[in-house]
């Protein structure tokens, strides 16, 4: 098969284990793949922010009142992942997803092994003027690769584009979501993109409201 990104073919890599677990063909290209920075080293314990210290300042900063137990993230942004990003979801090329998908599950199933029999994913919902905008909910396709039940339990107001706000706007922004019933289970919260967290914190703000005992979050970025 091609790369899924620049169209060269890719090289399977045989190997005992990917015939005895029948792994799923690569969809990226080694040189390709190399390109996108996988997060590593030290990192903040709460949000996955690159940092020296366990806390990053961000973090310390909501850490009195933060709805979040923490986020784990699978890769840094760089100019690579941003265009593939920008290609995925503003140019409608849906197949991109899959590019992302074998790491995502791996980090996945890495961080949240402890939740697994507990868990109930939840993507972070786009307005109904976004979804007929883009065509589908790029949280809603990371979450259905994932091990894990998910469901679509909070709704949102239409709202300027995150994209198009400063740091001050995004973090003083009304909240935009909205949860008409009670959850008693654990839930992690699904996204492309972990930015300030303003989204994410204010997603589990309503989760907390309706009795949700723990709120994580997975993201494939962490910009």
């Amino acid at each position: 098969m091609n790369c899924l990104w620049c169209d060269e073919e890719v090289i399977p890599e045989l190997s005992w284990k990917n015939i005895v677990l029948l792994s799923e063909p690569k969809s990226l290209c080694e040189p390709c793949e190399k390109q996108l920075k996988k997060l590593q080293g030290k990192r903040c314990i709460k949000c996955s922010r690159q940092s020296t210290e366990s806390i990053c300042l961000d973090c310390q900063f909501w850490e009195e009142d933060d709805p979040l137990e923490f986020n784990r993230s699978v890769y840094s942004y760089n100019p690579h992942i941003r265009a593939m990003i920008a290609q995925w979801k503003y140019r409608g090329d849906y197949i991109l997803a899959h590019l992302f998908k074998p790491l995502f599950i791996r980090t996945f199933i890495e961080e949240y092994s402890f939740l697994m029999k507990e868990a109930l994913l939840i993507p972070i919902p786009l307005s109904d003027e976004r979804i007929e905008e883009r065509g589908f909910n790029q949280a809603k396709v990371l979450a259905d690769f994932l091990p894990l039940p998910n469901q679509d339990l909070l709704t949102r107001i239409h709202q300027e584009k995150q994209a198009k706000k400063t740091r001050f706007e995004r973090i003083s922004a009304n909240n935009p979501f909205i949860m008409n019933e009670r959850i008693d289970q654990k839930v992690i919260l699904i996204d492309d993109m972990y930015t300030t967290g303003t989204t994410l914190r204010q997603a589990s703000v309503v989760l907390r409201e309706q009795g949700c005992p723990e709120i994580y979050s997975f993201t494939l970025i962490r910009s």
